[in-house]
């Protein structure tokens, strides 16, 4: 007893230094970082539920079912067998020692052998999952390219360490008489079974020994753990718990310094604009980093890595983690002149940068990423990736002037007419010719008459591009037909900033959104629809930010409900095949899901068929992060692989809910078309010209 008690003590203090050497370490580089922006520990409540459904409940790890249930068998194997830990370490002072009170409940032995079996059938699925998609067989299709494989072999080889001594020293402890449950421990009570013959005085050494076998690999798996990506075991509950509610897609942050928000009419002198070295993030950046588990499902959801493009959201947030822990030494020393030839060298190292600069992410990488969200969407952590990436192109626009020079034109466009194509506000009147009836435009100055339920923002694409006007002209004739009364601004409207902002230049955005927000309240406006994705989204989630705060709603919600209600009646049938395209800001940004697919399925004769990639899922169009606006040079083209999906389906008509995915999938199909993998009566259209169709009874 003497023995091992010594023996346990000293492999428990001896992980525990070391474990605890690493964990102070990390914390000390997280302190290196800035502070986080207000609200990160605000609404408790919320926080414990994302706690209870993403850590507990495993819930985005279940959306991929086998992984998944592995996953869950493991995790919540490891929850229920801390209490053989608990067992197991105070048998070093107490050979038949028991957890007080259930201690000796049969139910709680059956439960931990229970999960011991579930751990090891979860192992075969994580190997055999390893196996099949091993990059040397996959290539980059495989969602583990990149990974540090190595490791997550090591470590499925230690938690099945730790489930063969556990049942070592259990069965044995039965035969000697110490084990604490009666009966219910089934697997442990098949191992005594095999072990009853060796007799009592093997058993009593096999004790011994499989006791400290399993805190000794426990403990080695501690240290492994705090030495590994495997950290996300510990740090996951908390990155979940600081991560932004509801969920870090929508509306991009302002930019901060030292946790406020920089003003950029006044900044001061010490602002940080952006990231433009490691440790310009915050904490929570840098917890992100250390949380990564490289399973690799935002890798395989992204589009810019799906056509061959450089950019893995999975291999940026390592690159990065790597980068921080390299530069750790210099960050923590207070003589910096003594530290190691690499340490420096690492610290001088461009954030962003060519390989042959030393960057630590390359240029392509950074301005590959449309904001999508997908990423965001599938992490089981909930790194925020794409807030890092418009980080770090802050930084490069506004800061190093460093950017695609396509964008160039976009911004000077912006800047000078206040839309992307530099029209200028004369031209935003053009989409009402040809209409029935007078749109009624709001006079410069003006407020809303009492009579206007809605403002309808028409946006730079449904002014200015020829297929996002029919969708605006189709939009209003729906609402006029239902006896909505609603004005727009004309010429009174600009740019609402989004490819700005996505594209790094803040000082922009914020220019026009101000304009915007003055214009709108001097209006009064208080409903707003819009056709754009982009559009409502900064209308409705970030202009709030610059004190514009209004109910925005989308085309096809408004729409759907005038069918709901019966003040819009599709009678006649659009007899053709349909698919539709989920816009990434509608949908995933947003979870506007159903209205479009409503609207749809009201209309006679229409038969919708889903894409294998719908909804939460939906692969982008390859418009969004000012992408629309920068030639693809990189890989094959976004638009013409998810155009591939669409035609997959046998549509005639692919519909979408956002003028700049009708501009990229009319594209794609006119590719398509031309290289003879498309029928000429493959058509893209709006959702709302399927509905003018059959409610005008004519085409639209």
């Amino acid at each position: 007893m003497v023995v091992r008690l010594v023996i346990g003590l000293a492999m428990a203090v001896a992980a525990f230094v070391v474990a605890g050497r690493r964990l102070l370490g990390l914390y000390r580089i997280g302190r290196a970082g800035q502070p986080v922006e207000p609200g990160r520990t605000r609404g408790v409540g919320q926080r414990v539920r994302a706690l209870v459904g993403e850590v507990l409940g495993q819930r985005k790890l279940l959306k991929w079912s086998v992984p998944g249930a592995a996953h869950f068998a493991v995790f919540w194997g490891f929850v229920i067998l801390f209490a053989t830990i608990v067992e197991g370490f105070g048998a070093l002072f107490q050979r038949d020692f028991h957890i007080p009170i259930i201690g000796t409940m049969a139910w709680l032995g059956f439960l931990e052998d229970l999960f011991i079996v579930a751990v090891l059938a979860g192992l075969i699925v994580f190997a055999v999952i390893r196996l099949i998609q091993r990059p040397e067989r996959e290539g980059r299709r495989s969602r583990f390219f990149g990974s540090h494989l190595g490791a997550a072999w090591l470590v499925l080889f230690m938690i099945f360490n730790v489930m063969w001594t556990l049942l070592l020293y259990r069965g044995a402890q039965i035969n000697t008489g110490n084990f604490p449950f009666p009966r219910g421990a089934f697997a442990s009570e098949a191992v005594a079974r095999l072990l009853e013959p060796a007799g009592r005085t093997a058993n009593d050494v096999l004790e011994t020994v499989g006791l400290l076998l399993s805190l000794g690999v426990v403990f080695a798996f501690l240290v492994i753990v705090a030495y590994s990506k495997h950290l996300h075991i510990f740090l996951a509950p908390f990155n979940v718990a600081f991560s932004r509610r509801p969920r870090a897609l929508g509306a991009l942050l302002p930019v901060y310094s030292g946790g406020q928000e920089v003003d950029f009419e006044d900044p001061g002198e010490d602002d940080k604009i952006g990231r433009g070295v490691i440790e310009d993030f915050t904490w929570k950046g840098l917890l992100d980093f250390g949380t990564c588990t490289e399973c690799g499902r935002c890798q395989s959801q992204c589009p810019a890595w799906n056509t061959d493009k450089p950019l893995s959201p999975k291999l940026l947030i390592m690159g990065l983690r790597d980068h921080a822990a390299a530069k750790a030494p210099y960050l923590l020393a207070a003589d910096k002149d003594g530290l190691p030839r690499d340490v420096l060298a690492e610290a001088e190292r461009p954030l962003i940068g060519t390989a042959d600069e030393g960057g630590v992410i390359d240029p392509d990488v950074l301005w590959s990423c449309v904001t999508c969200g997908a990423c965001v969407e599938q992490c089981p952590v909930d790194i925020e990736h794409v807030d890092h990436i418009v980080d770090m192109r802050r930084y490069q626009v506004l800061i190093e002037s460093q950017f695609p020079k396509e964008a160039h034109t976009l911004l000077r466009n912006l800047e000078r007419a206040g839309d992307p194509w530099g029209r200028g506000s004369k031209a935003r009147l053009e989409w009402m010719a040809g209409l029935p009836f007078d749109v009624r435009v709001l006079s410069a100055g003006s407020q809303l008459p009492d009579d206007v339920e809605y403002l309808l923002w028409v946006g730079c694409a449904g002014s200015l591009d020829e297929n996002a006007k029919k969708t605006t002209r189709a939009v209003a004739e729906l609402l006029d037909e239902a006896g909505v009364s609603f004005m727009v601004l004309g010429g009174e409207e600009t740019c609402t900033g989004d490819a700005a902002r996505r594209l790094g230049q803040e000082v922009l955005f914020q220019e026009l959104a101000k304009q915007n927000v003055a214009t709108l309240n001097n209006a009064g406006a208080k409903k707003i629809v819009v056709t754009c994705a982009h559009c409502f989204n900064a209308l409705g989630n970030e202009y709030q930010q610059l004190g514009g705060s209004y109910e925005v709603v989308h085309h096809t919600q408004l729409l759907s409900q005038l069918v709901a209600s019966k003040r819009l009646v599709p009678v006649r049938p659009v007899d053709a095949a349909v698919t539709y395209h989920d816009p990434c800001y509608l949908g995933r940004h947003n979870r506007v899901f159903d209205p479009p697919r409503d609207l749809l399925g009201s209309v006679p004769g229409v038969r919708l068929t889903e894409m294998p990639r719908n909804r939460e899922t939906s692969f982008c169009c390859g418009a969004g992060g000012a992408r629309m606006w920068m030639e693809e040079t990189l890989g094959t083209r976004i638009n013409e692989t998810r155009t591939d999906e669409a035609l997959g389906t046998g549509a005639e008509l692919i519909t979408a809910a956002c003028p700049y995915c009708i501009v990229m999938l009319t594209d794609g199909t006119a590719t398509r078309k031309q290289q003879g993998k498309a029928g000429e009566e493959v058509e893209v259209v709006d959702v709302s010209r399927v509905l003018l169709r059959s409610v005008r009874q004519t085409d639209a």
